[in-house]
């Protein structure tokens, strides 16, 4: 078994109530945005292009490091994240814009918030995070719907 496949079925070991899945369904991109909007605002030269907006070096530069995790998987999820990544960066450069220098209490306000509810599903769950018995779980949490919409369209990732 791939190791993808090996991660997806850990990491679903603890993902297996309606309630939990859907909390994760919302909760997860989520988390995944407010933590690259921290890393937007993290000092450093920007990019700029036509039609996206800005993107930071820092924030580029993790884009990339993610999308290596996640080419060590699967090339095809890789792909995809990284497209995906990308279009949250714009969002983000669009919160920036919006909120300036106050966008930090809208990641964190949205961080917090999502957290919680991340913990009411485990709570619900009746098991811990994943990413309490291996940090690379909360990598593996984007990509794990990620894959399951690739499985339910016929998709081999």
């Amino acid at each position: 078994m791939r190791k993808v496949d090996l991660l997806f079925a850990e990491y679903s070991k603890s993902h297996r109530n309606a309630t939990n899945k859907l909390i994760h369904w919302i909760c997860v991109p989520l988390i995944f945005w407010a933590l690259l909007g921290f890393v937007s605002l993290i000092p450093s030269p920007h990019f700029c292009f036509y039609y996206f907006g800005c993107i930071s070096i820092v924030s580029m530069i993790t884009v990339l490091l993610v999308t290596f995790f996640y080419l060590r998987l699967s090339f095809l999820i890789s792909v995809i994240m990284i497209f995906m990544m990308l279009a949250t960066e714009h969002f983000i450069y669009l919160t920036n814009v919006q909120f300036g220098k106050q966008s930090w209490i809208i990641y964190l306000t949205i961080f917090i918030i999502t957290w919680i509810f991340q913990f009411i599903g485990h709570q619900i769950e009746g098991k811990k995070p994943s990413f309490l018995k291996d940090l690379q779980f909360l990598l593996i949490g984007p990509i794990w719907l990620l894959g399951f919409i690739l499985k339910k369209t016929g998709i081999r990732y």
